[in-house]
């Protein structure tokens, strides 16, 4: 679980100052828009707990019932996962997303989230069975499911990628191509106290999106160059945008969110693909099928 430190925030301890290795899973947008118009609203906030802590994710519905994420948002979680779809959940602590139980305010659990009403949906968590939890570059498949008890209405959701679809933007095409990076994690700017070296704040806690340009393409992995000061893009992803999703020029969901280099989210972001057939053999088995 010391990885997914490095992947996501903590739900109301923000986890600056953790050193990060290179790579290392990726937890917000750096630069970007806030979705104030609500122009993703099929992406959203999950949070869980596992054995050391309750932690937040980004996640995207891609059927009525089946979010897309992570695998390192997935695994090891206890109880039930939550998403809501609101592009604002908070501006300032306390943090107003819901506690287990059992959480009297530590960030822990042994029981996890129950089953939840209203603005906040609960499933079950999934991990794709290859997933090698970042040892295997050539298998990394960081990708898992939340199949949620209750259908989401009211929402369209996102397309899954044909198959092989970033093959289409190959090098030299990769170079000049944006890719649209969403999710909640943290902001990167100065503190309005302390240090004024510009890192990431767990505050606002808002859905973000931003545009990366292709640097890298491998068989299991979409590499983009997320530094905002990049002229050609405007940002990238950050911590707490695990298991966001990007999409392609055509709109069609082609990764999940899955590592940084850095812990100042200002150089380059891994991207796990979900066009390859590993993966897309394995959603099929929740019913999440690829664009015709």
């Amino acid at each position: 679980m010391r990885k997914r430190l490095h992947a996501v925030l903590v739900g109301l301890v923000a986890i600056l100052g953790v050193g990060l290795v290179a790579p290392a899973p990726a937890g917000a947008i750096t630069g970007g828009t806030v979705d104030t118009a609500n122009k993703y609203s099929n992406v959203g906030i999950i949070a869980f707990y596992d054995a050391t802590g309750r932690y937040r994710c980004t996640a995207t519905l891609v059927t009525p019932t089946v979010l897309l994420t992570a695998a390192h948002c997935t695994t090891g979680t206890i109880g039930k996962t939550i998403v809501n779809f609101d592009w604002f959940i908070d501006d300032a602590p306390p943090s107003s997303l819901p506690r287990a139980a059992d959480d009297t305010g530590t960030g822990t659990s042994s029981v996890g989230y129950g089953t939840m009403t209203g603005p906040w949906y609960s499933g079950t968590a999934y991990t794709h069975p290859q997933y090698s939890d970042f040892t295997d570059m050539k298998n990394w498949n960081d990708v898992g499911v939340v199949v949620l008890d209750q259908p989401v209405t009211g929402i369209a959701p996102a397309e899954l990628a044909p198959l092989n679809q970033l093959d289409t933007y190959r090098q030299p095409a990769l170079n000049s191509t944006l890719f649209t990076v969403v999710g909640y994690g943290t902001e990167v700017r100065k503190s309005p106290t302390g240090p004024q070296k510009p890192t990431p704040q767990s505050y606002p806690i808002v859905r973000r999106y931003t545009d990366a340009v292709g640097q890298k393409l491998t068989p299991q992995i979409l590499q983009v160059n997320g530094n905002e000061h990049d002229i050609r893009g405007g940002g990238g992803s950050c911590f707490g945008d695990s298991g966001g999703p990007t999409f392609d020029p055509q709109g069609y969901l082609v990764t999940v969110t899955s590592y940084g280099y850095t812990s100042n989210c200002r150089y380059l972001d891994g991207l796990q693909r979900v066009d390859i057939a590993v993966v897309q053999n394995w959603l099929a088995t929740f019913g999440v099928y690829p664009a015709a």
